[in-house]
């Protein structure tokens, strides 16, 4: 079997931890000490919230979309490929080495995505993009940490607190969407999307194919 690789580190914004990027033969990996955060292999479910996110806001005349995290650049290539030309995708990305390692060695997975003239990125916490404006975004797409727990950025624990889904809730325009990704269930995360005022629906996804594990994406709607 072919040998992991190394390719390079990166540590947390707040200087705990250490996320590894690995590669083996074609297929990378991004780890968080023993937590393996993504798999260039298993696409499925960050793919699905992208899908079902632009599903839910299709028709808006000029659509402005946040995705919290770069990843794999699974959920922004998605998006880009379901939204229309006058679409707008900002992808706030905390850690710098995640944009350096998508222009670098997973290039080849990113397609040039990052070059299309409807992408901004903003190496910025998605959190203080989403107080900074009112009604600003027709749909926020959280694909951070393993879900509404902050297991790479502690401070990310504040996104899914009830004062962090008003604000959410706020950001969005009459109608809008925020999709949260997460690894597993979490009945008192539903508890507070309701409590916050959303209407929520909770999709079960495969993470790949018919076999992958199973992964919950949260839609929750504003009201008109």
């Amino acid at each position: 079997m072919i040998p992991w690789l190394q390719l390079d580190s990166a540590k947390t914004p707040d200087g705990g931890q250490e996320l590894r990027l690995k590669r083996r033969g074609g297929e990378f990996s991004i780890m968080l000490g023993a937590n393996e955060l993504m798999n260039s292999r298993l696409s499925g479910s960050e793919e699905a919230l992208a899908k079902l996110s632009c599903q839910r806001i299709a028709g808006r005349r000029t659509p402005n979309i946040l995705i919290g995290g770069l990843g794999m650049g699974f959920t922004l290539r998605a998006a880009l490929a379901e939204l229309a030309d006058n679409a707008q995708v900002t992808v706030a990305e905390l850690v710098p080495a995640v944009v350096i390692w998508a222009r670098g060695p997973m290039a080849e997975l990113f397609g040039g995505c990052l070059d299309d003239p409807r992408v901004s990125i903003r190496e910025a916490d998605v959190g203080q993009l989403i107080r900074s404006q009112a009604s600003a975004w027709d749909a926020i797409l959280l694909d951070i940490d393993n879900g509404p727990e902050g297991i790479v950025y502690k401070a990310n624990d504040a996104l899914y607190s009830a004062a962090g889904l008003i604000s959410a809730r706020a950001a969005l325009k009459p109608g809008g969407v925020l999709a949260v990704w997460s690894q597993g269930p979490d009945a008192g995360f539903t508890r507070r999307l309701k409590q916050a005022g959303f209407t929520v629906e909770e999709v079960k996804v495969r993470a790949h194919g018919k076999r992958g594990a199973r992964h919950v994406i949260w839609l929750a709607s504003k009201g008109q």
